[in-house]
């Protein structure tokens, strides 16, 4: 399997404030997500990567970028092997299973699976 970047997020500890100001820089509207203050970026661009507003989900204030992989707790287990560590272990939505690593850099990347 590729590994293409498939989604991104700003997780922000005021996700409004984040929403507004987004919205009045780049005229970005807002629907629903998966969950309660997390919401999907109409950018007015068919086809953009979907990206996403929401609440911190532990963790400060980050702009993350999600790798499709076809195993999302092997992947994040890999991680740990390769020096990185666990920032969000796997998680499941709707439709969608995710999880939030750092490298040994501590740099935040998410990998998803459908």
């Amino acid at each position: 399997m590729a590994h293409p970047v498939i989604h991104a997020e700003i997780r922000s500890e005021d996700p409004d404030a984040t929403r507004d100001f987004f919205a009045a820089l780049f005229g970005w509207t807002y629907s629903d997500g998966a969950f309660p203050g997390y919401t999907f970026v109409d950018t007015g661009v068919e086809g953009a990567l979907p990206t996403a507003i929401g609440p911190l989900q532990g963790g400060a204030d980050a702009v993350l970028f999600f790798v499709g992989v076809d195993d999302v707790e092997a992947t994040l287990a890999r991680a740990e092997e390769l020096g990185g560590n666990i920032i969000q272990p796997a998680q499941q939505v709707p439709g969608v299973t995710f999880g939030v690593f750092a490298d040994a850099h501590g740099h935040a990347v998410g990998v998803a699976a459908n």
